[in-house]
């Protein structure tokens, strides 16, 4: 499975930003998908997941109620809509494939590229 991920950028406090990340390769859309996240310092955190059917996503709490994950399976894409935006929310942001276990414990065997998220104050 190859993933690509993309979409992010400089935003301001309260901004919102829409991360996408494309699978590709063997059957791609048979496993949930997970944001994962580096901030400077320190270790990789996990976001939010979701299944392959989409029926079931998680997030922690830090973000709940502000980002939204979801996939379109046709698109073989997921999404990682994020609203009000704060400055700790600064990190790396990949997306990754694997078995929930693994994945929300910011650990996984498939791994999208990165892409910066800064906000600023």
């Amino acid at each position: 499975v190859q993933l690509q991920a993309s979409g992010g950028g400089l935003v301001q406090a309260g901004g919102s930003l829409t991360l996408s990340c494309v699978a590709s390769g063997r059957t791609p859309n048979r496993y949930p998908v997970a944001w994962i996240r580096q901030a400077p310092g320190k270790e990789r955190e996990f976001v939010a997941y979701i299944t392959w059917s989409g029926s079931d996503t998680s997030y922690i709490d830090s973000v709940k109620g502000r980002f939204t994950i979801s996939r379109d399976n046709d698109k073989n894409t997921v999404y990682l809509q994020m609203n009000t935006l704060k400055p700790e929310d600064t990190a790396v942001y990949y997306c990754a494939a694997d078995g929930l276990e693994r994945l929300i414990r910011g650990k996984s065997t498939y791994w999208g590229q990165g892409t910066q998220v800064t906000v600023s104050s």
